[in-house]
């Protein structure tokens, strides 16, 4: 069935609403600027940056990111910010044209943070082609963010058949059949399924070959928290050359 898209605009400022949040969204201005529109108007008014971050001493942090990373992550876990694992990661392809997409951490180790896609897929395609790429946590109940940037290396068959694993079974299918972002094809979409539910039932340890694991290397890492008064704290670390990291405090 095809759907016929609708331009959307922000509901009316007389409209009713219904928000049972403690802090529901302000209505859109009725009255347009010089200049403006009633959206963007909306979208300034919309609440920012509420968040009442843990304490961060820049001078104490580790000489070495991951470390901190890995701490943040945890402080995160801990405070119930939901999906804490997920990220932002942003690939260019051989033309230079950008593209990102939300995936979740598998792990953090060898100077490196490591996720996972088919080589098939326009990610896989791109991290092999052009070995680059860009990492973005984001924790806005925290009010802190990471952004990671480095070369990408292919991690190694059995790491990467031990992440194929440990995937849910229809992740697994899926995989196996090698066809993520084709044109969804509806007819032979049942069939195609059973018959891999069938292959994983009789052999549960198969394996796609073309999984990998994707590490991120960590040659330079920001970390950044949101200030109320807007004096928001950056700590950026840069691999040196002479090994280790500088570190480096940043204008808000």
């Amino acid at each position: 069935m095809t759907r016929t898209a609708r331009s959307w605009s922000p509901r009316p400022a007389d409209a009713p609403v219904q928000d049972d949040s403690p802090h529901p969204s302000p209505a859109p201005r009725a009255e347009q600027d010089a200049g403006g529109s009633p959206l963007r108007e909306w979208l300034r008014d919309l609440p920012l940056l509420r968040a009442q971050p843990p304490p961060f001493a820049p001078a104490d942090a580790p000489a070495e990111p991951l470390e901190l990373l890995v701490a943040w992550l945890r402080e995160a876990v801990a405070a119930g910010v939901p999906e804490p694992h997920a990220l932002t990661l942003a690939t260019v392809d051989a033309a230079g044209r950008p593209d990102a997409r939300v995936l979740v951490l598998k792990d953090v180790a060898d100077s490196a943070l490591w996720v996972a896609s088919g080589a098939g897929s326009p990610k896989g395609r791109q991290l092999a082609s052009v070995p680059v790429a860009a990492l973005v946590f984001y924790w806005p109940q925290q009010g802190r963010q990471v952004r990671v940037r480095g070369r990408v290396r292919a991690g190694g068959e059995r790491e990467s058949a031990r992440d194929f694993l440990e995937r849910p079974a229809h992740g697994r299918a899926e995989s196996l059949l090698e066809r993520q972002s084709r044109p969804l094809d509806e007819a032979h979409l049942s069939d195609e399924f059973a018959d891999v539910d069938d292959l994983l039932a009789l052999e549960p340890a198969t394996v796609s070959s073309t999984w990998r694991l994707w590490g991120v290397d960590a040659s330079r890492v920001e970390f950044w928290q949101s200030s109320p008064d807007g004096q928001h704290l950056r700590l950026r670390y840069s691999r040196a050359e002479h090994g280790g990291y500088d570190r480096q405090l940043l204008r808000p």
